[in-house]
C-alpha cells in the first residue's frame, strides 16, 4: 500500500511539475528577449524603462523620465519591435478599424503625431489575422491599448 501511493505521489508531482518547468522556461526566454530588445534602443541603460507589460504576446514599455516608448509583437506569425521617442511626438490616439456591417473589430493601431513635420506614425497593435482567439482577445487587447494610451498621453 505504501508502495503504490508512493508512485501515486510521484506520477502526480511529475504532472504537475512538467507544465511549470516549460513555463518558467518559456517566461525566462521571453524577459531576456525583452532585455535585448530595451538594450537594442537604449544601450546604457535598459533599466531605464520603468514600467513594462505584457498580454497577448504583446509587451509595452516605456521610460517615463527620457519619454521613450517600445511595442513589442511577439506574435509567431510576425515578430516586431517599434520605438518611438515621445520628445519628438505632439499626440498620440488609438484608430480601431472595425467590420463595415457590424461591430467586429478588425484591427487597432496606435498614430503618433510627430511635432516637426506632422507626420503620422502607425504602429500596428491588433490584427484580427493574427488573432487565435478572435473577439475575445480584441476586447482584451483593445482595453490594453487604452490603457496604454493614456500612459503615452501623460508622458507626452
Amino acid at each position: 500500500m505504501d508502495t503504490s501511493i508512493t508512485i501515486i505521489g510521484i506520477v502526480i508531482a511529475i504532472i504537475v511539475a512538467i507544465p511549470v518547468y516549460f513555463s518558467a522556461r518559456t517566461s525566462a526566454a521571453n524577459k531576456s528577449k525583452i532585455l535585448d530588445i530595451k538594450k537594442k534602443f537604449n544601450p546604457t541603460h535598459p533599466d531605464a524603462f520603468d514600467l513594462t507589460e505584457t498580454q497577448s504576446n504583446k509587451t509595452l514599455t516605456i521610460d517615463h523620465k527620457n519619454r521613450k516608448f517600445i511595442l513589442m509583437n511577439f506574435n509567431p506569425n510576425q515578430q516586431e519591435s517599434t520605438f518611438v521617442d515621445l520628445k519628438s511626438v505632439s499626440s498620440c490616439k488609438l484608430i480601431p478599424t472595425t467590420d463595415g456591417n457590424s461591430d467586429t473589430i478588425l484591427k487597432i493601431d496606435f498614430e503618433f503625431l510627430e511635432r516637426e513635420t506632422q507626420r503620422k506614425i502607425i504602429i500596428p497593435f491588433y490584427d484580427f489575422d493574427d488573432d487565435r482567439i478572435k473577439q475575445i482577445s480584441a476586447y482584451q487587447d483593445h482595453m490594453f491599448a487604452k490603457k496604454w494610451l493614456k500612459i503615452i498621453q501623460d508622458s507626452i
